[in-house]
């Protein structure tokens, strides 16, 4: 027994490290270069409580060098803060337009909801190119130009980024890094950006697209009450015929502290199960899979002795080996690459709460909402 599974376990590193598209090198990032500055720009800012981001985000955005006409855009979306207030502050350069949001309906979850307000107002529906980011995310200087220029020069319908995520607490320095490695095992950067690949993905706090794409896709109302929003959006505009680039950002970070282990814990849970489609077969599936991949080999390294040990070993270093890039990404040590067996099942465990909670009828509360009920399929 203890062969058969060292085996499967050295199995599955060789195909994830040769041939799952490259995904742990974590590339690719944009190169600079040069839009053409003709361009019209309309960022759209969905901000729901965000009293603590919401100015450092947008002076970052009205700070922008001359990637074309810009616009900003802010959805104050029912905030119980003093989000609208801040934003509204901010208004005497006349780029900026704060819409007042107004109430959810049934069926759409808020951020989408308020994205869908922002793509309907008229300087949205006279852009070139629409920006979906986040109220708490900064943007460097060059960060908006480099992105439009990715696009103007690849003919792109959609450039995303990956930002780089907010790594400075205990349990972000342990779980965060893991967390970038796993979205890229889920969505290969290389195969986002393949056309002859079906699988799409994006990355939320960075997301540009082409207007006349998003008019082909319908906004974003055919993923209503998606909660997985970003990598659904990216879905239909691939399967539009879209071509989608998708990367890891030099030039803006997100500010968005999670203080400790339950913070990053209800972050999983609030989608993990959604993105296993609610189905209890495919959570066994994960169950099997992250077992063996992260669970047995540091068990069989310990316990089995001869070819399993030596297999074990030979996976447990392969994982962290697969790990290090990420790692020197975010400037971290590289033994948490030994640790990665530990962080796997943390991930599953929380996986497993969010199934829990999903069958025991209790969506997860997110700025003072709960997720509503998924379509549907």
């Amino acid at each position: 027994m203890m062969v058969f599974v060292s085996l499967l376990s050295f199995a599955a590193w060789v195909y994830l490290i040769g041939f799952r598209g490259r995904f742990w090198l974590s590339t690719p990032a944009l190169t600079a270069r040069t839009p053409s500055g003709q361009s019209k720009i309309v960022a759209i800012v969905p901000a729901r409580d965000e009293a603590e981001s919401i100015r450092e985000s947008l002076l970052s955005l009205l700070a922008q060098d001359d990637p074309g006409e810009l616009s900003i855009i802010v959805v104050d979306d029912n905030s119980t803060d003093e989000t609208g207030q801040i934003a509204a502050s901010l208004q005497a350069d006349g780029r900026l337009t704060i819409i007042p949001g107004q109430p959810l309906p049934g069926g759409w979850t808020g951020k989408l909801w308020a994205i869908h307000q922002g793509l309907a107002h008229e300087k949205a529906k006279a852009a070139d190119y629409m920006l979906l980011t986040d109220a708490d995310i900064v943007h460097g200087r060059d960060h908006l130009s480099d992105l439009v220029a990715q696009a103007e020069a690849k003919g792109l319908d959609l450039v995303s980024e990956m930002v780089r995520l907010h790594c400075t607490t205990m349990a972000e320095r342990a779980l965060i890094p893991a967390f970038v490695f796993y979205f890229q095992m889920l969505y290969p950067f290389a195969w986002v950006a393949d056309p002859a690949k079906r699988l799409a993905g994006a990355a939320g706090g960075t997301t540009l697209l082409r207007r006349a794409t998003l008019d082909r896709v319908e906004g974003v109302s055919r993923i209503r009450g998606r909660l997985i929003d970003d990598c659904a959006l990216a879905g239909e505009v691939k399967s539009s015929g879209g071509r989608i680039w998708l990367g890891h950002a030099e030039g803006a970070v997100s500010t968005r502290v999670y203080s400790g282990w339950r913070d990053i814990w209800n972050m999983i849970a609030r989608t993990a199960y959604t993105q296993l489609d609610h189905s209890p077969l495919k959570l066994l599936g994960c169950i099997v899979a992250m077992g063996l991949v992260y669970g047995a080999p540091p068990l069989v390294a310990v316990l089995a002795h001869g070819l399993p040990r030596m297999l074990g070993l030979l996976s447990w270093f392969a994982m962290a080996f697969a790990f290090q890039p990420t790692l020197r990404r975010y400037r971290r040590s590289w033994l948490w690459g030994i640790a990665l067996p530990c962080i796997g099942m943390f991930y599953l465990c929380a996986t497993l709460d969010s199934a829990v909670r999903r069958h025991a009828g209790r969506g997860e509360r997110w700025r003072s909402r709960i997720d509503p009920e998924p379509p549907a399929s």
